[in-house]
């Protein structure tokens, strides 16, 4: 009898979050399969080889999600420093020999017949144990030695892991853990060191003789057309191909820019074959399920009582926030390009199945909200 009571009281997820994500996970499956068919043909004599594996790391994401959304996330707080711990050294083993380097870039680990990047479990491992510094700091939070300068460690010891691997990858990082800390009450004034220093990191970053490409992303984001036929290749493909999306697209799978014009279609800038094959339609369609699931994060995090599920929550919709915005950013040319990719809709298994158990724990901390669901 007290199982069944206890069973009934349990209360729903937050719907509309739930039926976002999932159209999200969809789009990407169909834009996956459209936008990697000619690299498939022809590195893979498959042109169903990238749908097929982003269908298994779909349905693996949704087994994340599901075991998240029912798992009590109030114990992930005691867990924090262990999985922050293992995240880091994952990140450190790119530099051994079980770092796999691909087009230039050391950013992946195989274990066996896994590749995994481990900035995808720095993520997750950054905002999990942020989440618990600030509800345990709730106090002490704006003061320098209990508040500032351990939440700045924190966030150097996470940013500079990956800052080695992919400097996009560490500004994501760096930009939702400040957002955490902000909401948790940082002393602005304490920040003013940090800016000088950020500048200094950049600097150095983008001038890295063994980096030379981040420098020349960033002059090809001044003016992609001056070298279109080099640096500025890949942004000045990704505006042709919004451009000649139009309003209602080319169609669905009749992208010409995904003919090897433009590299990691399916990756890297499938928002831009969102707007060549479905048009301004269908990248405002996308635009608005984000809008969504940030909006549903946001009244989560505001609606709840916990510290440590109302931290989780504003770092998980951060994260899924700017890093969406970055990859529309780079290819709408807003910014220059950074290999960031579009939260559950980019092929990719460790970010979705990443994300989609992100998700999970949001949806999980929403069944502790006392709100109108939709």
């Amino acid at each position: 009898m007290n199982r069944v009571k206890k069973k009934s009281n349990k209360k729903a997820v937050d719907f509309m979050l739930l039926i976002a994500i999932t159209m999200l996970v969809f789009i990407g499956i169909i834009m996956v399969f459209s936008a990697s068919w000619p690299v498939g043909m022809s590195e893979e004599n498959d042109g169903y080889y990238f749908l097929k594996r982003q269908i298994i790391w779909s349905a693996m994401g949704f087994l994340g999600l599901f075991i998240a959304m029912n798992f009590d996330y109030r114990k992930l707080k005691k867990w924090a420093p262990y999985i922050f711990f293992l995240s880091i050294i994952l990140g450190l083993l790119v530099f051994t020999p079980m770092g796999a380097e691909i087009k230039g870039a050391r950013r992946w680990l195989d274990i066996g017949p896994i590749r995994i990047m481990p900035s995808d479990a720095i993520k997750f491992g950054s905002v999990v144990f942020f989440a618990k510094f600030l509800a345990n700091k709730r106090e002490n939070i704006d003061t320098v030695f209990q508040g500032t300068l351990p939440a700045l460690i924190y966030i150097g010891l996470a940013c500079g892991v990956i800052i080695q691997e992919d400097l996009g990858t560490g500004g994501t990082i760096a930009i939702t853990m400040m957002a955490m800390f902000f909401v948790g009450g940082m002393n602005i004034l304490h920040m003013a060191p940090l800016g000088v220093g950020a500048a200094g990191v950049f600097y150095l970053a983008i001038n890295d003789p063994d980096s030379s490409y981040r420098l020349a992303r960033i002059t090809a984001f001044i003016d992609p057309f001056a070298d279109k036929l080099d640096t500025g290749w890949q942004l000045v493909q990704s505006l042709y191909s919004l451009g000649s999306g139009g309003v209602f697209g080319l169609g669905l799978g009749k992208s010409r820019q995904k003919f090897f014009y433009l590299s990691e279609a399916y990756n890297d800038f499938i928002f831009a074959i969102i707007g060549e094959e479905l048009g301004l339609v269908g990248t405002v369609i996308v635009i608005l399920l984000f809008l969504i699931v940030i909006w549903r994060g946001i009244i989560i995090a505001l609606k709840t009582e916990d510290l440590f599920g109302c931290f989780l929550a504003t770092g998980i919709t951060a994260l899924i926030a700017v890093q969406s915005l970055i990859h529309i950013a780079v290819v709408t040319s807003s910014m220059p390009t950074t290999g960031i990719t579009l939260p559950f809709v980019s092929y990719g298994g460790t970010s979705l199945v990443m994300f989609m158990t992100l998700v999970g724990i949001l949806l999980n901390i929403s069944r502790n909200v006392n709100f109108e669901r939709s």
